[in-house]
């Protein structure tokens, strides 16, 4: 890769290796994809079973080698994006891929034009006409969206008339939202110091975005173009009552497609701060923010009519039982230890709460963390710019690893839900390897017709996972009591540093 920005011949390449595995993609999409009328039983069982998952195991490695090969960046920025943009081409054109949950949204949103309120009745009760698609588990549960996505998916099922046209709609919303997450990579990358080359290739050309939110139309790739937007503005004007505004309806409306951004919102505030870093600051400018993500939140809500019982959907997701949750995966561990000692334990409930108590800490110490070091440059000189240019740097990054850490220890973890800290970190961690081979193994976790691998795996998937959880943090407690305890960390080292 030269200096200048031109593309060697190792980058076309891997180019054109990338898109030879989103063709494979699109085959196996098209043989063996997530057709309403096909249940989901195992690629291996449709009448081209063998070529489905060739193509498919085929298609991903090469785009995760292709994407891995340039983890440091592309040879430029533009060449980044129109790498991307040709990946995605071939998975524009399949039907939907790796899951059925765009038909959740077709039916979610048909039940609401039709007078239903999808936080109350299940889409099989209120008849959508295409909930044979849905998947079986979801066809009974309240939608666990906002307001706003299910707005979004009424007017898609009324403009679209069909499921075909519905799914049209759907994916042209999620296009959308990559494309507006695209417009903002830059601009973020360049206010956190992160070259804006390699955040666009990390966050774009990653197989996770092409397949899950471009072909799998997953409604994350809007909450992550509001998202983006929003912190954006937050970026460039901190501090201006109507940056503030503006921002904090962006990340309203983010709220209220999906609950995940909640979780961004504590360090949007840190960034909205104008400058020294004073209890008083942070009043004044995150009050404004959050003001206006509440009155976003409350408006949608009235105007919509459906208030917030989407909070009952949310418990409900939690139905789905899998081994790539870590939580999930130590408590089917327990279950079996059990299970030898002639005990039913039934950990999985238990494990799950324990990882939702330590989510909550760990967020805690994330924010006290960053709030700490953006106090502690209010003594330096020439604090002004010091903060200017720290400031998004240490909250984007708290934000990312926030993001990371919702990701890991909640409830269920599905590969699309991986995109969000990818692209917070992309724009904002200085090393990359740690994030980047988790994106890559989840590229591999589902198959082209929506079954899961950890549907086949659970036994094998729960041990290996709690196994690796434990080495890890062994090594991790094994690395503090060597550096001695006592002793901060410095600036800027690792991932927490990073924050």
């Amino acid at each position: 890769m030269t200096e200048a920005g031109a593309p060697t011949g190792r980058a076309r390449v891997v180019r054109y290796l990338g898109l030879t595995g989103a063709v494979l993609l699109a085959v196996a999409g098209w043989l063996g994809g997530v057709l309403p009328e096909v249940p989901p039983t195992g690629p291996w069982r449709a009448p081209h079973g063998p070529a489905v998952v060739s193509c498919w195991l085929a298609g991903t490695a090469l785009m995760v080698g292709a994407w891995w090969a340039l983890r440091a960046g592309a040879p430029s920025t533009g060449w980044a994006y129109r790498t991307a943009g040709l990946w995605s081409l071939p998975l524009l054109l399949t039907p939907p891929l790796a899951s059925r949950d765009v038909y959740s949204y077709a039916c979610q949103g048909w039940s609401y034009a039709a007078g239903h309120d999808p936080y109350r009745v299940g889409v099989a009760a209120a008849g959508c006409p295409w909930v044979d698609a849905v998947a079986p588990i979801w066809r009974d549960t309240p939608a666990p969206y906002g307001p706003v996505f299910v707005l979004l998916a009424a007017l898609a099922a009324e403009a679209g008339g069909s499921l075909p046209g519905t799914l049209l709609v759907l994916r042209l919303y999620a296009v959308a939202g990559v494309l507006l997450a695209a417009l903002c990579l830059p601009g973020l990358a360049r206010a956190a110091g992160v070259p804006t080359r390699r955040a666009a290739w990390l966050g774009l050309a990653s197989p996770l975005v092409g397949v899950h939110l471009v072909a799998g139309a997953h409604n994350d790739a809007v909450l992550l173009g509001l998202l983006l937007l929003g912190l954006l503005v937050l970026v460039r004007a901190p501090g201006r009552t109507r940056g503030l505004l503006v921002a904090g309806v962006l990340l309203g409306l983010a709220v209220a497609v999906k609950a995940t951004a909640l979780v961004v919102l504590p360090f949007a505030a840190l960034t909205a701060v104008h400058g020294r870093y004073t209890l008083r600051a942070l009043l004044r400018d995150g009050g404004r923010l959050a003001g206006a993500v509440l009155a976003t939140l409350a408006a949608v809500s009235a105007l919509s009519g459906l208030g917030l019982g989407w909070v009952a959907g949310l418990v409900r997701s939690g139905d789905s039982q899998q081994w790539t949750s870590p939580p999930t995966a130590v408590g089917f561990v327990v279950d079996y230890v059990g299970e030898l000692a002639g005990r039913r334990p039934d950990a999985v409930p238990v494990t799950r709460a324990v990882g939702l108590l330590v989510l909550v800490v760990l967020l805690a110490v994330l924010w006290w963390r960053a709030w700490t070091v953006l106090r502690r440059l209010n003594d330096v000189r020439q604090r002004v710019h010091r903060l200017a240019a720290a400031r998004p740097r240490v909250t984007l990054g708290a934000a990312g690893v926030a993001l990371a850490a919702t990701v890991l220890l909640a409830p269920v973890l599905h590969p699309w839900y991986v995109t969000g800290p990818l692209l917070l970190l992309a724009v904002s961690a200085t090393r990359t390897t740690w994030f980047v081979v988790p994106a890559a193994v989840a590229a591999f976790l589902t198959l082209p017709d929506g079954t899961t691998v950890a549907r086949y795996s659970k036994a094998p998937g729960a041990i290996v996972l709690t196994g690796l959880l434990v080495v890890l943090l062994v090594g991790a407690l094994h690395g503090r009591r060597r550096n001695g305890t006592g002793r901060p960390r410095e600036r800027g080292a690792g991932p927490a540093g990073e924050t």
